[in-house]
């Protein structure tokens, strides 16, 4: 493959897989009815090694039914290779897709987006990288959403907006139903993320998944925490803390503004207080 440079051209060996330019080249599954029960949906923008840890975690804990969606954007180090070999390993268990634009481009809604339109699934995990399965974490969350068909979402780790802080802060809520689901793992009905997906002006994750929680709650569903003794673990949050500090803290503070914009004149979007 021959990449042009500033001093000419490089001659490099081309990934061992086809890709799309953008995210938009992702299969548009939105009006498909669903054809399985679980999908897992992984954005992956580097990292080759926490990519394999996170990805065969999946395989080993996750239900043999369900599908990981992984879309590689950039091939960024290589782990879009790892991508690869692991779906190559496992057929049927992994859904690749390899995306030249990398995340700084592409933003983060736009790829989870993308996600939620290619799966065809009943249940839509949406998962960090960081977020490392030692058990299956799933079946309690879905179990919470086919209990109650109130609940649009359940998740890992829930908060709760400080109120009395003025809408300037959240804080951890505990299990049960909450304000906002963190996206370090949870799970969603596709028909609802499909109806309202995160806000497509995040670029950036953090706040993105408050402001999408609230959304769903604006839309007339709930979110509620699973239960507290979950089997996951957090390795290193790369999204934040190896991300572009300036990045981070403009897309954050930009996000975070448009929530309170759109919500904090209507707490009755909130959870209800004990």
């Amino acid at each position: 493959m021959v990449l042009d440079t500033a001093d000419g051209f490089t001659l490099t060996q081309a990934p061992p897989f086809d890709s799309v330019p953008n995210v938009g080249g992702l299969p548009d599954n939105s009006g498909a009815a669903a054809t399985r029960a679980l999908g897992i949906a992984l954005v992956i923008d580097g990292w080759p090694d926490d990519t394999r840890t996170c990805i065969q975690a999946l395989l080993d804990h996750a239900p043999s039914d369900a599908v990981i969606l992984a879309v590689d954007l950039g091939n960024v180090d290589g782990a879009g290779v790892v991508v690869h070999e692991l779906a190559k390993a496992h057929p049927g268990r992994i859904e690749e897709f390899h995306v030249d634009a990398p995340l700084t481009s592409t933003g983060w809604s736009a790829a989870r987006n993308a996600l939620i339109a290619a799966d065809t699934s009943e249940f839509h995990v949406v998962m960090d990288l960081s977020s490392v399965l030692e058990g299956d974490a799933f079946t309690p969350l879905v179990e919470m959403l086919t209990a109650d068909e109130s609940l649009t979402a359940s998740g890992w780790r829930g908060v709760n907006v400080d109120v009395a802080d003025q809408w300037r802060s959240f804080v951890d809520s505990g299990p049960g139903e909450c304000d906002a689901l963190l996206s370090y793992l949870f799970v969603i009905r596709r028909a609802a993320a499909l109806e309202t997906g995160p806000h497509a002006k995040a670029k950036f994750y953090r706040n993105a998944d408050m402001e999408w929680s609230l959304a769903l709650r604006e839309a007339g569903g709930k979110v509620a925490q699973g239960p507290a003794d979950l089997p996951v673990r957090q390795d290193r949050h790369r999204g934040y803390h190896d991300s572009d500090p300036a990045m981070r803290d403009k897309e954050s503070k930009r996000t975070y503004d448009r929530l309170l914009q759109r919500f904090r004149a209507h707490p009755e979007v909130l959870a209800p207080r004990a």
